[in-house]
């Protein structure tokens, strides 16, 4: 049985709904795992979204470990390679005598530091495909607009000291243009994206329909990929080259059934 441990900042209902997704599928017996811990950075009382997702953690019945990033910040005064080091230090004496198989990232806020990545297998959810651009969703929506870009993706990547670099693990892809995009993008023809931001910020057209198609997929790419880690189907070894795996067929399955 795989053994995971979930961190998360828990900010908002995705960060929630990816926990519970994984959880009922581990309950049904789609995935044979079972999660350890959830850790978040952040504590009870310091936000209502975080304090959410504290309650679902506590509804589900799981262990949870809290250690509020912001306070530690707060009492730092040195470097902030140092910080988040020192930070990850105490988050892994706090889970010392756990040895989860892999580390999920779901909603994790913070840059992992070379410690823990040496410490534990971690994987994280990213909003692009494996050519795609990196930062937050909202960052990579606006540069493959900026690229005028013909598809996007959502991969699964193993945690490394380089943000958002480390080698995928599985992925997706999905078109962003013809049908109803071509609407769309003829829309924002001749702007840029400045002026796009400016006027209609994340409520353009185009922004909301590229997060609505990626969003749909990210669910099932996690389940997916955690279902062939726990039956063996594929492993991550973090000491050599890792063939990603293109989950295309099976997540548009899955998204046509839902």
């Amino acid at each position: 049985m795989l053994k995971l441990g979930w961190f998360s900042t828990g900010r908002g209902e995705g960060s929630r709904n990816l926990l519970s997704t994984v959880y009922e599928a581990i309950r049904r017996g789609e995935i044979e795992a079972e999660i350890q811990f959830v850790f978040s950075n952040r504590e009870p009382g310091e936000a209502e979204g975080s304090d959410r997702f504290i309650k679902l953690v506590h509804d589900l019945g799981l262990s949870l470990v809290c250690l509020s990033s912001r306070n530690f910040r707060r009492g730092w005064t040195g470097e902030a390679n140092q910080q988040r080091s020192a930070y990850d230090r105490e988050v892994m004496q706090r889970l010392k005598g756990v040895e989860p198989d892999i580390c999920v990232l779901a909603g994790y806020m913070l840059i992992v530091s070379a410690e823990m990545c040496n410490r534990y297998t971690m994987i994280n959810l990213h909003p692009a495909a494996p050519d795609g651009p990196e930062g937050t969703w909202q960052e990579v929506i606006w540069k493959l607009i900026d690229r005028r870009a013909s598809h996007s993706g959502v991969k699964i990547h193993l945690v490394t000291e380089e943000l958002d670099r480390g080698p995928s693990i599985a992925y997706c892809t999905y078109p962003i243009t013809g049908d109803a995009f071509d609407f769309h993008w003829e829309a924002v023809k001749g702007r840029s994206i400045e002026d796009l931001k400016t006027e209609e910020d994340e409520e353009l057209p185009l922004f909301k329909l590229i997060r609505q198609q990626g969003a749909r997929r990210e669910l099932p790419l996690i389940v997916e990929t955690l279902k062939a880690l726990a039956d063996g189907t594929f492993k991550v070894d973090r000491t050599g080259p890792i063939a990603p795996r293109d989950l295309t067929k099976a997540i548009e399955k899955m998204i046509v059934r839902a």
